[in-house]
């Protein structure tokens, strides 16, 4: 995973104040945020950074740290607690800085051993003086990728085969992911450092609409055209869904934009077998064209008929 500029990614400075912060991140995040920009796996992308962005940024303690050790802030109390054990053994005159994008300098110290050593308790450089003390472990990093669905496939538990840093990953897909939603596996970012663990890998799924469904939340909603006839007589209509096809009983005079409700016909709850949503059907009469003079005939005694009435 490529490093990250937060400040860059909010478009902020260094300085700036954490109302600078939430006003930067509210106005991007809304401009990228999955719903608005569907099959866009770029702005998927840059609605990750931004989220992470926030969430170091807006928090303080995070903001520190990041400030001071940059790419690898999150390792910031392992940096510490080495120095720590650096100093109270051997009382190391000099200062280890954070160098703000993984880079690292040390200060102010004459002796190299104690600098030799200090980097030897921190990455177990066995041919540096201090070989035998303890080193420090690091957790990989994390990976992230963005993998494209389409909703009849999202609708399914289902195999994904995709290639993350070179390797072919293959994953279950449970059946009602959403659209923007990210899972975590765990273990299958970089190798850890010094025997620690490995980092994760972080999955976020686009999914396109490949049907004539409208998915909202696990409900589907339906424009269903009926003829002008079954609308004012009445009768049965196959509909297909994602579940197969079903009989509706269409009932006389049914009016263009009526709604019905197929109950557990819509998207499953995901990760809730059996627990679906519901679909919506709205029906939209269609007007019949290119009339025969016959059937115009018929259609003005029908009027005449309700004129009577």
């Amino acid at each position: 995973m490529d490093y990250i500029d937060y400040y860059k990614a909010l478009g902020i400075s260094k300085d700036a104040s954490a109302e600078e912060i939430k006003t930067a991140y509210r106005k991007l995040a809304r401009k990228y945020h999955p719903d608005l920009n569907p099959n866009n796996c770029e702005a998927v992308k840059l609605f990750q950074q931004l989220n992470e962005a926030n969430e170091v940024l807006s928090d303080p303690e995070k903001r520190k740290k990041y400030d001071q050790y940059g790419y690898d802030w999150k390792h910031a109390e392992q940096f510490e607690e080495a120095r720590r054990q650096q100093q109270s053994a051997g009382g190391s005159r000099g200062a280890f800085n954070g160098g703000g994008q993984g880079s690292y300098t040390y200060s102010g110290g004459d002796d190299e051993g104690d600098f030799s050593d200090f980097f030897a308790s921190m990455f177990g450089n066995r041919g540096a003086a201090g070989s035998g003390r303890r080193q420090a472990q690091f957790k990989g990093q994390d990976y992230r990728a963005t993998v494209e669905l389409n909703l009849s496939e999202a609708y399914k538990t289902h195999q994904q085969t995709f290639a993350v840093n070179g390797k072919n990953i293959r994953i279950t897909v449970q059946a009602g992911i959403e659209n923007g939603q990210e899972i975590k596996i765990t273990g299958y970012g970089a190798t850890g450092v010094n025997g620690g663990p490995n980092g994760d890998l972080y999955i976020t799924f686009t999914i396109k609409n490949d049907t004539a469904f409208v998915r909202k939340g696990n409900d589907l909603y339906l424009d269903f055209p009926l003829e002008l006839y079954t609308a004012v007589l009445g009768g049965d209509e196959i509909i297909d869904t994602l579940a197969g096809k079903v009989k509706v009983k269409i009932a006389p005079e049914t009016q263009a934009g009526s709604k019905v409700r197929l109950k557990g016909k819509g998207f499953p709850v995901y990760k809730e077998d059996g627990k679906f949503g519901d679909l919506y059907i709205t029906y939209q009469v269609n007007i019949p064209k290119n009339l025969s003079d016959k059937e115009k005939e018929l259609f003005k005694e029908l009027a005449k008929e309700r004129q009577k009435g």
